[in-house]
């Protein structure tokens, strides 16, 4: 019994010793390896060369998918641009294009990592094509889930020899975007192939880099003047202002504030689109005065500068939030201009400029008065209508809109853009309630138009006939 004892305990420890040798000769579980090849191991393959896969993805005009030439007439961002088509793709002429199979980062309501770089990579690529095609993945054109954008595969060439290039998917090539909705289009394989070496390489929103283009600093606390007259030094970050709410329109609200070295209400649009909840649009009500924070940014389609990335958050508010300092009491102040103050006066102002070592400098710059007040309330009378054009294209939002051509008493001509004005049944009020010849009050803010300013009037309650 005791021989058969030690035997066993003798089997069972050279069993261990078996084992533990082999755990020690397996080259995977050996940290002094340091990633080397071993003998009997596979390592893992390196991404490669980056090869452009776009070019192997051809346009073909005889798929029977709807296609359709097109020139570029507005930037948004890099997943989205406005086109001019033909009347018969489109009755006004416009093709808003959201772009098939990638999802850019935000760059115009949000502020996203490398969204600015992926807007650029947009306007440079389009802005050099010689011809451009839009093209469906069906024999119609399929909307969006907005209903008002258009799902299209973007390709251009930039000279009249070379092949087309997808610009969707060069895109996706350049790490700039990510995948959406691909995986039943027709051009699924290129995508996903494209969408594989892009990830592979760590190739911008799939990367560990930082966007140098964003900013990641906390909001910079200014003055409106201060932001209105140094616009330049603070486009792309963050700041934050105090301002009252002047008007509400759409998803952008009208803030101004008070100089009085000048004399005049400074303005500014600030964009919150569709990204508040009802505690965030509370705070932008009109007669609060809030704390104004976002991001600085240059509205392309409507050619001035805005507050956009505009953050609530009621439960875990920040500094990067807006925020209520006074509820109430502090509605436009509709400050009475002359036509022709707003369309060339100028002011001279004392501007501290600051170089990278911080040394301040104090110099003397001219300014419109026109841009200074953009955006805030503004009072004009005794203007004579010379002239009304209504605008009749079948844009779901302008339609009826009117562009009212006015004479100041000085003589000066100056344009009242309306949006589509209502009466008090709901209905469209159109160019007869504003007779050639006829004398009004205006109340509205002051906008800009092909680089021209103008009034831009929000309600048929604020304009008295005379």
């Amino acid at each position: 019994m005791k021989l058969t004892r030690l035997i066993s305990l003798f089997l069972l420890l050279f069993l261990l010793v078996g084992c533990f040798a082999a755990c020690e000769d397996d080259p995977k579980d050996d940290d002094s390896n340091d990633g080397k090849e071993q003998t009997g191991t596979t390592q893992p393959e390196g991404p490669g060369e980056l090869q452009d896969l776009v070019a192997n993805v051809k346009f073909d005009p005889s798929s029977g998918r709807a296609s359709v030439s097109a020139t570029v007439k507005t930037y948004i961002d890099g997943d989205t641009t406005h086109f001019y088509v033909p009347t018969s793709v489109s009755p006004t002429g416009i093709l808003k294009a959201r772009y098939l199979g990638i999802n850019t980062p935000e760059s115009t309501g949000q502020i996203e990592p490398w969204g600015k770089k992926a807007s650029n990579y947009t306007k440079e690529a389009l802005s050099h094509a010689t011809s451009i095609i839009l093209e469906s993945e069906t024999s119609g054109w399929n909307p969006d889930s907005t209903g008002d954008r258009y799902l299209v595969w973007v390709w251009y060439r930039t000279d009249e020899t070379s092949d087309y290039r997808c610009l969707n998917m060069e895109i996706l090539q350049e790490g700039l975007a990510i995948a959406s909705k691909f995986s039943d289009s027709v051009y699924a394989n290129a995508c996903n192939q494209i969408l594989n070496q892009a990830v592979a390489h760590k190739l911008y929103v799939f990367s560990d880099e930082k966007d140098p283009d964003f900013y990641y600093g906390s909001a910079i606390p200014i003055t409106l003047k201060e932001l209105k007259t140094n616009i330049e030094e603070y486009r792309g970050k963050s700041v934050s202002f105090q301002a009252n709410v002047a008007r509400v329109y759409g998803q952008t609200a009208y803030v101004e504030e008070y100089d009085e070295e000048t004399g005049l209400y400074f303005g500014m649009q600030v964009y919150f689109g569709y990204t508040l909840d009802y505690f965030g649009k509370e705070i932008l009500k009109v007669g609060n005065r809030i704390n104004a924070v976002g991001n600085v940014q240059y509205y392309e389609e409507g050619g001035t500068y805005q507050l956009s990335d505009i953050k609530y958050d009621v439960y875990n508010p920040t500094d990067k939030d807006i925020s209520l300092i006074q509820k109430g009491g502090n509605g436009a102040k509709y400050q009475e201009l002359d036509a022709k103050d707003i369309l060339t006066g100028k002011v001279d102002l004392v501007i501290t400029t600051r170089d990278d070592e911080g040394n301040e400098t104090d110099e003397v710059k001219e300014f419109k008065i026109g841009y200074l007040a953009m955006h805030s309330s503004v009072s004009l009378k005794n203007l004579t209508i010379k002239e009304v054009y209504t605008t009749t294209k079948e844009e779901s939002s302008s339609k009826g809109a009117m562009s009212i051509t006015c004479e100041a008493e000085d003589g000066t001509e100056i344009v009242v853009r309306t949006i589509v004005l209502l009466d008090s049944n709901g209905d469209k009020i159109t160019d007869s309630s504003f007779p050639v010849g006829s004398v009004i009050d205006v109340k509205g803010l002051i906008d800009v138009f092909d680089g021209v300013y103008q009034v831009k009037l929000l309600s048929i309650n604020d304009v008295v006939f005379h």
